[in-house]
């Protein structure tokens, strides 16, 4: 390694799930095609398009996600769109929209945002918002609720 180069955070993989421990803090984006447990701090993008993420409880994201799969323990500030679901527990925290095909709040959870139920599936995941809304307009196939 460059000494003036800053050390890269260490991802361990465990029974097919990558992990990003809590003392690390990522800043920029992270993309792949495996399932991803963060416990860390990141700020950025997150793109898992086929996989499931899971923010676990003392994880906090200041980031975009798309994945398959959401599961949020922790704290997340920004917009979240699933292909699948998204699931924010009980001490999870979401400030931010969401979209997806289905949605689980459970009771004790924050969440500030919009979520926007996509029964398109995986096309309207690449598409802009302002794409979304017009075809969604037209079509009548998305429910909006803002909570």
């Amino acid at each position: 390694m460059n000494p003036t180069e800053a050390p890269r955070p260490t991802i361990t993989t465990q029974s097919g799930v990558a992990r990003l421990g809590p003392s690390l803090h990522v800043k920029g984006e992270i993309s792949g095609s495996e399932d991803l447990h963060l416990d860390g701090s990141i700020e950025g993008l997150i793109s898992l398009e086929d996989r499931k993420l899971t923010v676990g409880p003392s994880a906090k994201l200041t980031a975009d996600v798309v994945a398959r799969e959401i599961v949020v323990y922790g704290s997340v500030k920004g917009n979240l769109r699933a292909r699948d679901r998204i699931e924010i527990k009980k001490d999870g925290s979401v400030v931010g929209d969401l979209t997806t095909a289905r949605i689980m709040i459970e009771d004790g959870a924050y969440f500030k945002g919009s979520i926007e139920i996509d029964r398109g599936g995986e096309a309207d995941i690449e598409r802009p918002a302002f794409a979304r809304a017009t075809a969604s307009a037209a079509t009548g196939t998305s429910t909006k609720a803002a909570i």
